[in-house]
């Protein structure tokens, strides 16, 4: 009896340990750029009224573009980098809206309402390649992008402009001067801070460096919010649970008798529309547009920012979001500077930006891969009655 009791007292001193370094490898890489922060908001200079504010404009600006992922990571499709295609689907309507001078809140709603079909015929013809190249989801979707990236070239490049037999775009701040092809750089005074301004206000308050004014963008927060209970009521439909249950085991789905492919389709869908409006969204609050790269940035950051907030391959959730985009650029901020006072260079900040968001998704897809070779060996073992 002594013997049993001692075993138990034994189990119980041991099992806090486990379960702390469970949590600890499990928000490893939160925990990581947690301390690096810390570590590099000193050494960078800015002050605490700065660093909160640019923390509210990149929450907002960036946030509803990030949260287009949770719905194929929920459905067991992994990380959606054909969310390229939404973000291409929304400059395009960016660009006509602003073509024909259609501004502030208006504006925006109507580059909704033209690249909402895009994205949907988009979209769709994405699920349908990505049910044909099952467990290969990711790199399928991101060469999709590449595919799709050339198209939107052609289009921008060549196809618009105020020639004959071409897409008729006749502002002379969008067209080339040789009479066809969309600028580079297009700037968005229109649709600037439409929805940012809408509701924003500012607040006060005392820190032990000094008072701090701030404003927040309420309409943009609102309309994330309620982008944030459209993803909660979803999981509990159910559309939703057919997601979810795709998502745990594809075969066992099918079997019970759910649409599998449909279900799958749907989800890269919805991702793929949402993923456009969030592109208005995020560049309605720069005002510049980069026609022919802000789509790629887009994707990658969105990703790289939901990794680093704790999410994986097969699970993310809404906290993981903003979490991810509050440390992620957190560091685009500070580490310009830190890099700057550690070596007198600020570009070391610039490559370390780079580093950090391919970095962390090559991570990300190595630990992906590490899990599920170790919980098929355990599985492994129990069958063989290993333990």
């Amino acid at each position: 009896m002594t013997g049993a009791q001692n075993n138990s007292g034994a189990e119980r001193k041991f099992s806090l340990p486990e379960n702390l370094k469970h949590l600890l490898i499990s928000n490893s890489v939160p925990i990581i750029f947690l301390g690096l922060s810390a570590a590099a908001i000193p050494l960078s200079g800015f002050s605490a009224g700065y660093l909160i504010q640019e923390m509210l404009t990149r929450l907002a600006r960036n946030s509803f573009l990030v949260l287009s992922l949770l719905i194929p990571i929920m459905a067991g499709m992994g990380l959606n980098f054909g969310m390229v295609l939404g973000a291409m689907a929304g400059q395009i309507g960016l660009i006509l809206v602003t073509d024909w001078s259609v501004v502030g809140l208006p504006g925006m709603v109507l580059a909704a309402i033209i690249s909402m079909p895009i994205a949907a015929f988009l979209g769709f013809v994405s699920g349908k390649i990505l049910n044909m190249a099952k467990g290969r989801e990711m790199v399928t979707s991101y060469i999709l992008g590449f595919f799709v990236n050339g198209v939107y070239q052609f289009a921008v490049l060549y196809a618009v402009g105020t020639l004959p037999y071409r897409i008729p775009v006749t502002s002379p701040q969008l067209v080339l001067s040789r009479g066809y092809g969309i600028r580079n750089a297009v700037s968005l005074t229109g649709v600037r801070h439409a929805l940012d301004n809408t509701l924003d206000f500012s607040v006060s308050f005392p820190l032990p460096s000094g008072p701090v004014s701030v404003t927040i963008p309420v309409g943009t927060f609102l309309l994330i919010g309620v982008f944030c209970l459209f993803i909660v009521w979803l999981r509990r439909t159910k559309l939703g649970q057919d997601m979810r249950a795709i998502g745990q085991d594809m075969a066992l789905a099918d079997s019970s008798g759910i649409a599998v492919e449909r279900t799958r389709v749907i989800a890269i869908v919805i991702s793929t529309m949402l993923a456009a409006f969030g592109q208005i969204i995020f560049l309605q609050n720069i005002g510049t547009m980069n026609t022919y790269n802000s789509h790629d940035q887009a994707g990658m950051f969105s990703i790289a920012a939901l990794l680093i907030g704790g999410a994986t391959i097969s699970r993310a959730s809404i906290a993981n979001v903003f979490v991810g985009v509050a440390l992620f650029h957190l560091m685009f901020v500070v580490s310009p500077m830190a890099g700057k006072q550690l070596i007198g260079q600020a570009q070391l900040g610039e490559y370390f930006r780079v580093f950090i968001s391919y970095g962390i998704i090559a991570a990300a897809l190595v630990l992906h891969a590490w899990k599920r070779h170790h919980e098929r060996a355990r599985e492994r073992r129990g069958l063989r009655g290993e333990g």
